[in-house]
């Protein structure tokens, strides 16, 4: 068996495992406080950052479950109906959540709900501007299910200095939603903003220590991280971990992983790695996680990871594959 074939079958386990995914993430359940100012995020990284600015002042809840990928999750009438009474929600906007526009349009009280969409002002990236580098397949950036995912990569919160800026956002709508309490969410933000700025000189001062620069991944999250810190990422599959690769994009990845003598290709917790393991396997090559942040699992959030600590397991992991 070729490592086409292999990889076709492969793709089709991936895809597979991806649907039965995104049908749990229907079985969400958005709860709200009866004292405390209400803030639903669409995803895990603008809870995890709301969390840390509202503290105790705030019930915060993730719209996408834990262990969900968030990409094609959409809510049912039960969930939207809860965010809607909430005083506060921040959604990532940059085409991620393509059920927002029509939750914010079902608004009857346009005054009821304060909304946040935290990439607004960032310098995103053109979704085209590394569809063309890397040669993938995805006009109209649409996947199988006509999910339009809009004309820039979302996934700016893996730049830890976009993530402050998105922090300083939630802040910003939390201080609207909550003004009694905006003096103690000015401190937290100022907290949780020296964080990022650690973060990022870490990544700074390590990855620029290294001569290697490419990285392999399941899934073309990381142009944001790429961007900050000088890497290069080559993907098997598109912005959404679902996008099915070309057999030409396959042939380019074999090529790319033998002509720089990559080690690793890098997958992810929350969508099938039969992809990555088939391809690195066939390869004689290793895999490690590179986790976007996209959602964690519950196992991940019992054990107390954060935004941060995930961020810390990915740089060990950066280091090992570029060494």
């Amino acid at each position: 068996m070729n490592i086409r074939t292999k990889l076709a079958g492969a793709m089709a386990v991936a895809l597979g495992i991806a649907v039965l995914a995104g049908g749990c993430g229907n079985n969400s359940g958005i709860e709200l406080s009866a004292d405390k100012t209400n803030v639903v995020a669409s995803f895990y990284p603008l809870y995890d950052f709301a969390s840390k600015i509202g503290g105790e002042r705030i019930h915060a809840v993730s719209a996408v479950p834990a262990g969900v990928e968030p990409h094609d999750w959409e809510p049912k009438t039960r969930d939207i109906s809860q965010i809607l009474k909430a005083d506060l929600f921040v959604y990532q906007g940059a085409g991620l959540e393509g059920w927002v526009d029509d939750l914010l349009k079902s608004r009857k009280d346009k005054n009821s709900l304060i909304t946040v969409e935290a990439s607004a002002g960032l310098e995103l990236i053109k979704a085209e501007d590394h569809e063309e580098e890397e040669g993938h397949e995805e006009e109209g950036h649409e996947d199988e299910e006509g999910h339009d995912h809009g004309d820039f990569d979302p996934h700016a919160w893996l730049s830890p200095m976009n993530a402050k800026k998105m922090a300083e956002a939630v802040k910003n709508g939390l201080a609207e939603a909550d003004p009694a309490n905006k003096t103690e969410y000015e401190a937290n933000f100022a907290k949780l903003s020296a964080s990022f700025d650690e973060l990022d000189r870490k990544y700074r001062d390590t990855l620029s220590k290294l001569t290697k620069k490419d990285i392999v991944v399941s899934h073309k999250a990381f142009a944001y991280l790429c961007r900050d810190y000088g890497l290069n990422q080559v993907a098997i599959m598109g912005l959404t971990p679902d996008s099915e690769p070309t057999a030409q994009d396959m042939k380019k990845i074999n090529d790319f992983i033998k002509e720089h003598q990559v080690k690793y290709i890098f997958f992810e917790e929350l969508v099938s790695d039969k992809l990555a393991k088939t391809l690195a396997n066939d390869l004689k090559i290793e895999t490690l996680v590179l986790n976007p942040l996209e959602g964690l699992t519950d196992a991940q959030l019992k054990a107390g990871e954060d935004y941060f600590s995930i961020m810390e397991k990915n740089l060990q992991n950066l280091v090992k594959a570029l060494q």
